[in-house]
């Protein structure tokens, strides 16, 4: 069995435990990389939910994933080639910067630094109205760790860990909103 193969093995088997919808580009020869998403429809308008989760001065008010949240190079909002810097609950640290940035629809962002065991690190939120007031929410990304050589072991143990947490971060999202009244300005 080919390295390709049992990282393709592996990955298939954290989609299974993260309970998500890890699509692990597991080809044998592209076995390093793996793309997760997971998503959840919420009560609010996309325009709304866009809003709230680009504002990195509230981001704190509704992720659990992280501990800080900041935009950098003196940036007051969030837009194509603004950088950003957040620190998850860990401890570990990442700077991203916009490459796509349409409200009310979509954003996406890549790492420009950020841990030792992640090569590249690149995401997209996704916003789509269901029906009046509800809006389906999808967070997709897109991990390798290094070193190369071990990165068939662990992309699947980091992005199994991102999977769960990206679940995590969408419940707190729609629990923020619908239940703590976040967008009405009388979150408890």
């Amino acid at each position: 069995m080919a390295d390709g193969d049992l990282g393709a093995i592996i990955a298939l088997r954290f989609d299974v435990l993260a309970g998500g919808n890890c699509l692990a580009e597991s080809s044998p020869v592209r076995s390093r990389d793996m793309t997760f998403e997971d998503s959840i429809v919420i009560a609010a308008s996309p325009d709304e939910l866009f809003t709230l989760t680009q504002d990195y001065s509230r981001r704190l008010e509704w992720d659990p994933f992280l501990t800080s949240a900041e935009l950098r190079g003196g940036a007051s909002t969030a837009g194509i080639g603004v950088r950003a810097y957040c620190v998850a609950h860990n401890g570990l640290g990442m700077e991203t910067e916009y490459v796509s940035f349409n409200r009310p629809r979509t954003c996406a962002i890549k790492m420009t630094s950020g841990p030792r065991m992640i090569d590249s690190f690149a995401g997209s939120w996704r916003f789509e109205e269901v029906a009046p007031g509800q809006t389906w929410v999808g967070f997709r990304y897109h991990l390798r760790a290094k070193p190369w050589w071990l990165s068939w072991l662990l992309t699947p143990i980091i992005g199994w860990q991102f999977a769960r947490d990206t679940r995590k971060r969408l419940v707190a999202l729609k629990a923020a909103v619908e239940h703590r009244g976040l967008l009405a300005g009388n979150a408890r």
